[in-house]
């Protein structure tokens, strides 16, 4: 087991790492900016290494320094957390140039899937239901391009092989729009992300997110830890999340799941994971794995009992996977609301000083957060400030309790998010379970 890990983040995920470090008896060192030195990670760490200011690609983002603070405090490891270097192949390939151990997927593996392209074909050989598509990337024969179009019939959607976040794609309603799609696609996802490739998928009308949580260990072993439904969104970006999936039928479940735990083992997949697809009609649609943990891992943790950082630290360390399949058997249900420093009608970024801050409290509550009262949110880095969960034995409870638990939540000082959520949680809609990806936006008439 390592003896010292650096934690390259920030945060309410870094003092996740951190507290998971604790339990094992494993140092920590926490590196950070030169605004985020009163964070209460930074705080709790054996050792704390502030790697340059604020802006992100100078300190963050700064791989060069962060080598460094390894270097210098002996650490053995680094967990990239989510976010920033999280996915980034290059940067784990340089942690292992230099003799240190990154905590997740091999490089070659985390390239495979941050292809978009490559990700599809690899996850049709495991047998993972994937969406109809170009099955490749676009030629530049445009003859070609409407051929493809009107074989997987419209509307479709040209994304880029390199996109996420929801950057980098476009819907084409009618086949005199593609060619003029596929260009502009092409010009943007070459200045986004320095890779022009992008590749053609039918357009689900009104789907769900519905994601697979993975764990496996890259000696031949994996296990799925049940699924969420991440279809709140603003963007593309997620605002609440559940576990399980509501009003999945059991066979179509289960099939998905042994897919994915397949595709793992093929790929040599090692650490935590999440398969995402879009879910229409009974059927699921592979769209992207995050080669990460992820935002939204509590609500599985919740139902499932197992502490996912320990688990993907474990296997990242060389050890086999302590659990088996049959191990993990689901209980009951889990909600997640992302609390953000934030307009909660025009969404602008809310940063400033917390002048109180009081958590929620009682059985089957979670506060995942690094507020304390008198901390100053810094206007520099994404506006998550705090992450609530909920968990009961059934949804229902569980969703009554997470009503509960937003009432007594105070943040005084900034804006924030919370009356969005407390409507969200009492939308009747919501309540019944399996609303599809564009249902917050069309409620906030956007």
């Amino acid at each position: 087991m390592f003896d010292k890990i650096l934690i390259a983040n920030r945060g309410e995920i870094a003092l996740r790492i951190l507290r998971a470090c604790k339990e094992m008896g494993i140092a920590t060192v926490a590196v950070h900016s030169l605004v985020d030195r009163n964070l209460k990670h930074v705080r709790l760490a054996d050792e704390s290494v502030c790697i340059g200011p604020n802006p992100s690609p100078q300190s963050y983002l700064n791989v060069p320094a962060l080598i460094s603070a390894m270097e210098i405090t002996d650490a053995v490891a680094v967990h990239p957390g989510y976010g920033f270097l999280a996915e980034n192949a290059d940067f784990a390939e340089q942690v292992q140039k230099s003799g240190f151990t990154f905590i997740g997927p091999d490089p070659d593996v985390i390239r495979l899937m941050g292809d978009k392209v490559s990700a599809i074909a690899a996850m049709k050989k495991a047998g993972v239901p994937t969406v109809p598509g170009s099955d490749g990337p676009l030629p530049d024969n445009s003859e070609r391009c409407m051929e493809i179009g009107r074989s997987i019939g419209y509307p479709v959607i040209i994304k880029a092989a390199a996109g996420g976040g929801g950057r980098g794609m476009r819907v084409v309603e009618r086949e005199e729009e593609l060619v003029n799609a596929i260009a502009v696609t092409k010009s943007e996802a070459q200045a986004a992300f320095g890779d022009g490739t992008v590749y053609m998928e039918k357009f689900l009308q009104n789907p769900r997110h519905v994601e697979i949580q993975v764990m496996a260990d890259g000696q031949g072993n994996a296990i799925h830890l049940g699924d969420r439904d991440c279809s709140l969104q603003r963007r593309h970006q997620k605002v609440l999340e559940e576990a399980p999936a509501p009003g999945i039928p059991d066979k179509v479940r289960e099939q998905v799941h042994e897919s994915c735990v397949q595709a793992c083992i093929d790929i040599g997949y090692r650490g935590a994971g999440t398969f995402e697809f879009l879910y229409e009609n009974e059927r699921f649609y592979f769209i992207e794995m995050n080669t990460r943990i992820q935002v939204e891992h509590p609500v599985t943790e919740m139902v499932t009992g197992v502490d996912l950082i320990k688990e993907q630290i474990r296997v990242c360390a060389g050890e086999k996977l302590s659990l088996k399949q049959e191990d993990i058997v689901i209980k009951g249900h889990a909600f997640e609301c992302r609390i953000n420093a934030e307009d909660p009608q025009t969404f602008f970024p809310s940063p400033g000083k917390v002048n109180n801050f009081h958590m929620p409290g009682g059985l089957g509550v979670r506060v995942d957060s690094h507020l304390y009262s008198g901390y100053s949110v810094p206007p520099n880095y994404d506006s998550m400030i705090a992450k609530l969960i909920t968990h009961a034995e059934d949804r229902e409870t569980a969703l009554a309790r997470m009503r509960v638990a937003l009432s007594e939540l105070v943040v005084d000082g900034i804006k924030t998010n919370i009356p969005l959520q407390e409507e969200l949680v009492r939308d009747e809609n919501f309540a019944k379970g399996g609303v599809n990806i564009h249902y917050l936006e069309k409620k906030l008439g956007l």
